[in-house]
Order: structure tokens, then sequence, then C-alpha cells
């Protein structure tokens, strides 16, 4: 399973990629403002600026437009900006007909808001490179968020898609376990999300009782 950071956070995208275990990220203008960076030329040097501190991964960008033209427009500016830029598009009826288009020109893109198999199908069959289905958001209206993972598991398998599936809205350590269970080919999230697997009591508590015997031994000694 690919790990990715859902963050437009420089600090916390290096503080991944120091870890080691870093493939890509995602991010989208909601987290850019978040991060203070407004302003059309800001925003696409900042997508440069995190494709540099990813080194080889893949690196979402979205499209703010709703129509055929606008994301075409946009997308092709996004993509030209790096070779790891992968254009985010919504699941949307005009979405659709875009990654298509991408599809056909060679930019590898990223369906995204999927809530449903149905919108997994139809997005792997215009040729998304990922897909992401938003797990967490679908958790919070009562519905099985980690099982549409596995629907659209089966499909693709069924089918061969080479569509990835990017497991989205990630929101705590037992959704990353879950989707690498069913077989999600990638899991974008938190940084505490991907930090709190490290955690565990039975590690901090021997790890605690073997430092207190080094020591007795050496006092000892």
């Amino acid at each position: 399973m690919k790990f990715f950071i859902d963050t437009a956070n420089l600090d916390q995208i290096r503080e991944a990629s120091d870890l080691g275990i870093l493939d890509g990220v995602t991010t989208n203008p909601s987290l850019m403002a978040k991060e203070g960076i407004t302003g059309t030329d800001r925003v696409l040097k900042h997508y440069v600026d995190i494709c540099q501190l990813v080194g080889e991964g893949d690196v979402s960008a979205e499209v703010i437009a709703t129509d055929f033209e606008g994301m075409v427009r946009e997308g092709e500016e996004l993509a030209a900006l790096h070779p790891n830029i992968v254009v985010k598009v919504p699941m949307i009826r005009e979405g659709v007909k875009a990654l298509k288009y991408f599809s056909d020109k060679g930019i590898r893109t990223n369906c995204t808001l999927v809530f449903s198999a149905g919108q997994a199908l139809v997005a792997a069959k215009a040729g998304a490179s990922y897909v992401s289905p938003f797990i967490g958001r679908l958790d919070d209206i009562s519905t099985d968020g980690v099982e549409l993972i596995a629907q659209i598991r089966d499909i693709y398998d069924n089918y061969g898609f080479e569509t990835e599936i990017l497991a989205a809205s990630v929101r705590h350590p037992m959704h990353i376990i879950q989707c690498a269970e069913i077989g999600a080919d990638v899991m974008t999230g938190p940084l505490s999300a991907i930090l709190a697997l490290l955690r565990h009591p039975l590690t901090d508590s021997g790890l605690a009782q073997f430092l207190a015997d080094h020591k007795k031994a050496r006092e000892n000694a």
C-alpha cells in the first residue's frame, strides 16, 4: 500500500518524507488556503515546491473549474508544472469527459469526491489513474466507507481495471489497516493517522523495561 499525505503543509510533508515511507501527496485549494497560500501564481509555485519535496512520488493537484473546457485548460496547466503532477478532477458529468480527454492525452488523473461503486466504475472506464472514495465522509453519515473500498476492489479485479484505489478522507489508523486488508492501492490522510501506526503501549513499556534493565546492569558492572 502506498502512503500519501493529505496536506499543503511543507513541514508535515518533509516530516513524512524523512520517515522514508512517503509515496505521494494529495492537496486541494482548501488545504492551500489553510496554509495561507492564495493567488494563482503562489498556488502553482507551491505545487512545484511540494513535488520537489516528495521526489518521485505523485502529487495530486485539483482543478477548480466545473466545466469541461475549464477543467482541460486548468489541468493542462497543472500537468505542465512538474512530471509528478496528477490532475485531480471531480466526479461530475463534465469531469468524466475531462478524465477521458486527459487519459487520451497521456495526462494522469485522480477522480475525486467518489462516494459510490457506480461512480468508481465510470471513472475507471474513463481512464482515471486514481479513484478517490472518501471513506471518512461516508462514515460521517452512518455509511460504511471501508465497505465501499471492498466493492470497488471486487469490481476492478473482475475486469482488470488499472485504476488505483486511493482511499481518501482517512481519519485514523484503523482506517488504514482496514483499507490495507481489503487491498486499497493507496491511502491518503493526515500525518497524525500515519504516525499513530507507530505507537503501541506494549512497545513503550517494553522499551522502558529494556532501558531500565540496561541501566541496572551498567550500575552493577
